[in-house]
C-alpha cells in the first residue's frame, strides 16, 4: 500500500470505477462524482480498507456486493443520509476524508490496489471473541449471499422454462453449471 496517492490518480480511479460499477445507493455516485472534482477536497481523500476508529469515513458498496449502501462516520456519529455526508465534505474540505469501497473482486483489482492507502488510526481494543463473532458473521452472510444468489437463479430459470426462452434457459443453465461445478 502506498502513504501517497496523486489527486490525479484518486480522479482517475474514481471516474474508472463508477463506468465499471454501479453504486447501490445514486445520490452516492453522485457524491463520488462531486469529489473527482473537486482538487482540493481529494488531496484530502484516502481510499482505504481500514475505515474503524477513523475521524471521518465514508463506506460506499455497489449492487454486486451485500453490504450496507452507505455510511458516513465523523467523531463516533453514524449517518447513511449522503446529503449530510455531502454538507459536511463540502464545509470541512479542510479535514481528510477515508473513503472504503465494497465492490466484488475489490481484493484482486489493481485499479483499487493502486490507490490503497495506509492508514494509521487508533489503535482499537479487540477481543477475541469479538473477532470470532466477525468471521462468524462474514461466513454467515456468504452463506446467506450465496443462498440468495442460488434461489434468484432458480426462479430465473423456471420462468425461462416457462416463457420457453431456449437462449436465456441455455444461459442460465451455464451459470448453474458454474454455480454447481459438481
Amino acid at each position: 500500500m502506498k502513504d501517497l496517492v496523486k489527486p490525479t490518480d484518486k480522479k482517475h480511479f474514481i471516474e474508472w470505477f463508477l463506468n465499471h460499477y454501479e453504486l447501490k445507493n445514486p445520490e452516492a455516485e453522485w457524491l463520488l462524482q462531486y469529489l473527482a472534482q473537486n482538487e482540493q477536497i481529494l488531496a484530502r481523500v484516502h481510499f482505504t480498507d481500514h475505515f474503524r476508529n477513523l475521524p471521518k469515513a465514508m463506506l460506499l458498496s455497489t449492487t454486486c456486493v451485500q453490504m450496507t449502501a452507505f455510511k458516513y462516520y465523523k467523531n463516533k456519529r453514524v449517518t447513511s443520509d449522503v446529503e449530510k455526508a455531502f454538507l459536511d465534505v463540502h464545509n470541512h474540505p479542510e479535514e481528510d476524508l477515508y473513503v472504503t469501497l465494497y465492490f466484488s473482486d475489490r481484493a484482486a483489482c489493481p485499479e483499487y490496489s493502486a490507490v490503497l492507502e495506509g492508514v494509521q488510526s487508533q489503535p482499537a481494543v479487540v477481543s477475541t471473541s469479538e473477532v470470532l463473532m466477525a468471521l462468524q458473521a462474514e461466513l454467515w452472510l456468504g452463506t446467506l449471499e450465496r443462498q440468495l444468489q442460488e434461489q434468484d437463479l432458480r426462479v430465473r430459470l423456471d420462468q425461462a422454462l416457462d416463457t420457453r426462452d431456449k437462449a436465456l434457459f441455455n444461459e442460465l443453465s451455464a451459470q448453474w453449471r458454474a454455480f454447481f461445478p459438481d
